[in-house]
């Protein structure tokens, strides 16, 4: 499932390529037709991200898009190309120099128009995303302190926080030492404060890079130019594999739903 900062340069995308310009919407696949006739041909006024979700304003309705495990966004310029197979929604415009652009989505898990208020309960429900202006990191951290439960669920609850998936869970908790077992109650003021800042700046990193890059340059293969795809994560997906500090081996089981990924001596209980 896409990570938040992916979904922030999708945002950040898309306003360049289409904000203040009438859209032509439409659902080839004839899914979300209903919701296209109503957008079809209105200025989108801006899109933005929250977590893991998406939000693209056209006057008073809001086009929501949730990507799932399976959702994709793929965008191109000049005439799209045929529409074939399960293409929810299509988006066609002028683009911001003339030149015509165009953005396809499949199969995400929510496509839907929703007024001002549903979208407003959707963020309400939400924690707070490391990479929206003025995030409040103490709002998570009341939430993982009065909780029993283990923080590497926590970090994976959008209720908690939003934005983080499995990448970041397992690379947070590793650089801090933090045993993904430990409740949250017992995550105090300043760890919580360190993991907060680390993790503003990691998403943040993700959002310039496109890629999710959490090894300090000291623990590489290669200390010096572009990180390689086995050097970008310290346990993600590093199962068997020896721990890039102590060389003991990742370890790894399923926590709320995925693969869960841990050093059991560097994140020693």
């Amino acid at each position: 499932m896409p990570e938040g900062h992916t979904l922030y340069r999708l945002a950040r995308e898309q306003s360049q390529l289409f904000a203040g310009r009438p859209v032509h919407v439409s659902s080839p696949q004839g899914r979300f037709e209903a919701g296209a006739a109503l957008l079809d041909g209105r200025v989108l006024d801006e899109v933005f991200s929250y977590g893991k979700h998406l939000f693209a304003g056209f006057g008073g309705d809001t086009l929501h898009v949730h990507l799932g495990l399976y959702g994709s966004y793929t965008s191109g310029t000049g005439p799209p190309p045929p529409a074939r197979g399960a293409l929810r929604m299509r988006w066609e415009g002028p683009g911001p120099e003339g030149i015509g652009v165009w953005t396809d989505l499949r199969g995400p898990t929510a496509c839907e128009v929703l007024p001002a208020p549903e979208v407003d309960r959707i963020l309400a429900r939400l924690g707070p995303d490391p990479l929206r202006p003025r995030a409040d990191g103490v709002a998570a951290h009341r939430r993982i302190a009065r909780s029993r439960t283990a923080v590497g669920a926590l970090l994976m609850d959008q209720t908690v926080l939003a934005g983080v998936g499995n990448v970041y869970r397992a690379e947070l908790l590793f650089r801090h030492g933090v045993s993904p077992f430990r409740p949250g109650r017992s995550v105090d003021p300043d760890l919580w404060s360190r993991m907060w800042a680390d993790l503003v700046a990691l998403m943040r990193s993700g959002v310039r890079m496109g890629r999710i890059v959490t090894t300090r340059s000291e623990d590489r293969s290669r200390r010096r130019g572009a990180v390689q795809r086995d050097d970008a994560h310290y346990v993600y997906r590093r199962t068997g594999l020896p721990c890039r500090v102590c060389t003991t081996e990742v370890r790894t089981e399923v926590m709320v739903g995925r693969n869960l990924y841990w050093c059991p001596v560097c994140q020693a209980a």
